[in-house]
C-alpha cells in the first residue's frame, strides 16, 4: 500500500460483516480498537500519526460504525475474536493492539487469547478492573433504562466522561455519535463489560502493555501494577476519558516511548 494511502474496506466473520481502514506501511502494524458505543474515527489522530512509520488498520467493532449490527451478545471475546481474524486475513504479523475503554478490554483479551498475533498493546484509559458497587449498580440501571428506551441516562454518562473544561463541541461531537449506536448494542455490550473478568484475563497477557490513565482515575496505577506486571504506567493531563482525541500529541508521545523502550 502506497504511503498516506487510506482505503476502507469490509471483511465478513462468521456472518458478520466489519468494517475498517487501512493505510500507511511498515512494521509493527498498528491495530486500533475503539471503545463502547464509539466507531474507528475515534481513534484518527493516532492512525494519521502513526500511519506515517506503520501500516495502520482501524476497525469497526461488530454492532458498531459500519460493520453489522446484529441481534444477540456482544461479549469481549467475540470482538477480540473478529481482530485476530482481521489480523490472520490481512497478514499482519504480530501488531500492536491499541484500545480505548471497552476497546483495550478486547486488546487485553487478544493478547490473552492470541499471544502469537500481538507483540504489545496499548490501553488508553481501559473499562475499570474492579468497579465500586454504586457506579455498578449505576451502570446496571443504565443498562435497564436503555432497554426501556429511556436514553437520557445514557446521554448524560456519556457527557460525564468529560472534564467541566473539554472542549464543548468535542463533547458534542462525540456524544451525537455515541447515541447513534442502536440500543440493543448499547445495552448488550455495557452489560458484557460488566461481566468480563478482567484481572482473570490479565494475568494471561504476557507481552508488553502501556495503560493510558485519565481524570477521573478510573483503575489507580498500582493497582494496575498488581494485576498486569507488564504495564507500563502513563497519565494524560488535562483530558477526560478520551484522552486520544482531547490531548492527542501527549498520548503520541507516550506511546511512541513506549515502543522504543518496551516493544
Amino acid at each position: 500500500m502506497k504511503k498516506g494511502e487510506k482505503k476502507m474496506a469490509t471483511i465478513t466473520h462468521k456472518e458478520v460483516k466489519l468494517a475498517y481502514d487501512d493505510q500507511g506501511a511498515g512494521k509493527p502494524t498498528f491495530v486500533f480498537v475503539h471503545g463502547w458505543t464509539c466507531n474507528r474515527s475515534f481513534f484518527a489522530p493516532q492512525a494519521a500519526h502513526f500511519a506515517r512509520q506503520h501500516r495502520v488498520v482501524s476497525v469497526d467493532l461488530r454492532g458498531h460504525g459500519e460493520s453489522d449490527k446484529p441481534q444477540g451478545p456482544y461479549p469481549i471475546t467475540a470482538y477480540a475474536d473478529d481482530i485476530a481474524y482481521i489480523i490472520d486475513y490481512l497478514d499482519l504479523g504480530k501488531v500492536v493492539a491499541v484500545g480505548h475503554s471497552m476497546g483495550g478490554t478486547a486488546a487485553l483479551q487478544l493478547a490473552a487469547a492470541y499471544p502469537d498475533r500481538v507483540a504489545a498493546i496499548v490501553m488508553v484509559d481501559e473499562t475499570p478492573f474492579i468497579s465500586p458497587s454504586e457506579l455498578l449498580k449505576g451502570l446496571e440501571a443504565m443498562v435497564a433504562a436503555i432497554e426501556a428506551g429511556n436514553q437520557e441516562p445514557r446521554q448524560q454518562f456519556i457527557q460525564q466522561m468529560f472534564l467541566p473544561t473539554s472542549d464543548r463541541k468535542l463533547v458534542e461531537d462525540v456524544t451525537a455519535v455515541m447515541m447513534t449506536a442502536p440500543s440493543h448494542v448499547a445495552a448488550s455490550a455495557l452489560r458484557e463489560i460488566l461481566e468480563f473478568d478482567s484481572q482473570s484475563v490479565a494475568t494471561q497477557c504476557k507481552v508488553p502493555a502501556l495503560h493510558l490513565a485519565t481524570s477521573p482515575l478510573s483503575t489507580p496505577p498500582h493497582l494496575m501494577s498488581q494485576w498486569l506486571p507488564t504495564v507500563v504506567n502513563g497519565w494524560t493531563v488535562g483530558a477526560g476519558h478520551f484522552s486520544q482525541l482531547e490531548v492527542p500529541d501527549q498520548v503520541n508521545a507516550m506511546i511512541e516511548g513506549f515502543m522504543r523502550h518496551y516493544v
